[in-house]
């Protein structure tokens, strides 16, 4: 895969991007090649994290990154986490994401460090903050447009309206994007210190940034890491992340 143009920093102030992995019903932490290809396109050394929910390993791990990236998963966050009890159209639960999601965004906190949250690392970085989720969109609201698009994941499917004068819009260049989508959770009650910049046309939460004017945090309910090199959206957002990552490393 070609590297982006925009890569085009010293390798010695690369900053070390953690980024969360799956785990299958064989055991085995996995991800898609994508997330770590678009790091590192953009500067950045992508560092996979096992699922280990163990708070001083992942602190340990927490104080040797300078960004934190949470992939998206297949599986639901554990409604017990806010305080909710399992919906009928509840996925399956991976508690070793779940907790391992929970502790990072802990030391992220802690450190103030930069956060990328993706799809289901966006329902995780809600939760974390106090916030609840729609455990199942197509059953528990209304009017809904298609948030499954199924394949293909790289063919932005529907649009957004962002917020103007935003992070968001700069990195879009206006107040309307096309995105891809893979989700059948969301946002419902707004976690503390977040700040909604993003809604689909049928009301569902898209994107979130953190409300403190000094933290670089942003979670999206899309899929920038699929497809990044066709669209600029996309570049723009891991360029961001990617330079914030490099000022956190100082």
């Amino acid at each position: 895969m070609p590297r982006s143009s925009l890569s085009t920093a010293p390798v010695t102030t690369y900053p070390l991007i953690g980024i969360t992995t799956r785990l299958d019903a064989e055991n085995t932490f996995y991800l898609r090649r994508y997330y770590a290809e678009a790091i590192e396109a953009f500067g950045g050394i992508p560092v996979y994290i096992p699922l280990i929910p163990d708070p001083k390993y992942l602190s340990a791990v927490a104080e040797k990154i300078e960004g934190l990236m949470l992939s998206g998963s297949d599986s639901d966050i554990d409604p017990l986490f806010y305080g909710e009890e399992p919906h009928p159209k509840l996925g399956s639960v991976v508690p070793e994401r779940d907790q391992t999601d929970l502790i990072l965004l802990e030391a992220a906190e802690k450190r103030k460090m930069p956060v990328l949250a993706i799809c289901f690392g966006i329902q995780s970085l809600n939760v974390s903050r106090g916030g609840t989720l729609i455990q199942d969109i197509e059953s528990q609201t209304s009017n809904l447009i298609k948030h499954e698009q199924g394949r293909v994941y790289d063919r932005p499917s529907h649009h957004i309206g962002i917020e103007s004068n935003s992070l968001l819009a700069k990195l879009a260049g206006g107040d309307s994007a096309r995105v891809n989508s893979s989700h059948h959770q969301s946002i419902k009650q707004v976690g503390r210190d977040l700040r909604v910049v993003a809604r689909a046309h049928d009301g569902v939460i898209e994107a979130v940034v953190d409300s403190r004017p000094d933290r670089f945090v942003l979670g999206v309910q899309w899929h920038p890491e699929i497809g990044w090199e066709r669209d600029n959206f996309s570049k723009a957002i891991f360029e961001r992340f990617i330079e914030a990552a490099r000022q956190f490393r100082g």
